[in-house]
């Protein structure tokens, strides 16, 4: 008898994959085993010219209430080292616009794959905070790079000395989510987002995302320079996509 996978990954002909994970008797909080099937859809999923568009969710009544306490006690070990800050990492490198649909809790490691999507949309009723410190742990996913690069230095510090949770309103409110709707609007508006993105040409949402993401690594200057010499070349459906008038 062959288990349930802990991500499912499901591809809609028009160009959406969705991954959700998969343990809701656990709110799905992560542990190796959730790592390794994740990076082998993201390791996939960066390689194909098929996926325009990327949604990560929960299954069940939450997002993901974070890092498995129980693996966290028990010593579980991912295959490396580093395999799970560079599991976010590889999600946040996606070539493809992603999308966190966020319902339910959303702490500390399963905040910490939130912020590693483009866009962050979150029912009203959901639960979002870093809770490291409330269980004498550190951040090694990227909380203390991304939430800052989210809402500001100050505020970023004061949810992770606090631990506090707050809703979805008040994340949208410091910017930590992108929208926040009623629980009923969640599915039809990430439905929409989605479908405005794929509207788009696949090209040039890729090399924008990577043109916007460059330009952590670099001074403004020179990011003004290297835009302007297009280093990730040009969408190959433009001239199509002018012909018919941008559909």
């Amino acid at each position: 008898m062959t288990s349930e996978p802990l991500v499912v990954r499901t591809d809609r002909s028009d160009g959406l994959t969705t991954l959700i994970l998969n343990r809701p008797d656990k709110l799905n909080a992560l542990n190796p085993g959730v790592f390794v099937e994740l990076r082998e859809h993201l390791d996939a999923i960066a390689e194909s010219d098929s996926v325009g568009c990327v949604v990560l969710t929960g299954a069940g009544r939450a997002f993901c209430a974070g890092h498995d306490l129980g693996a966290i006690a028990t010593q579980e070990e991912a295959p490396s080292k580093h395999f799970e800050p560079e599991t976010v990492d590889a999600l946040e490198a996606l070539p493809q616009p992603t999308i966190a649909r966020i319902h339910g809790h959303c702490y500390t490691g399963g905040l910490e794959l939130a912020l590693a999507c483009d866009l962050l949309v979150a029912a009203e009723s959901a639960k979002l905070g870093d809770t490291h410190g409330q269980w004498g742990l550190v951040p090694i996913w990227g909380m203390s790079i991304r939430l800052p690069e989210r809402v500001g230095r100050s505020t970023a510090k004061e949810l992770m000395f606090t631990s506090r949770r707050i809703d979805a309103r008040a994340a949208a409110e410091i910017g930590l989510v992108d929208r926040c709707v009623a629980d009923d609007d969640l599915d039809s508006t990430v439905d929409g987002l989605v479908a405005e993105i794929l509207a788009n040409s696949r090209d040039t949402n890729r090399i924008v995302k990577k043109l916007v993401d460059d330009r952590l690594q670099t001074s403004r200057f020179d990011a003004l320079l290297q835009e302007r010499e297009l280093p990730h070349g040009f969408p190959r459906d433009a001239a199509e996509r002018m012909r018919s008038g941008g559909r």
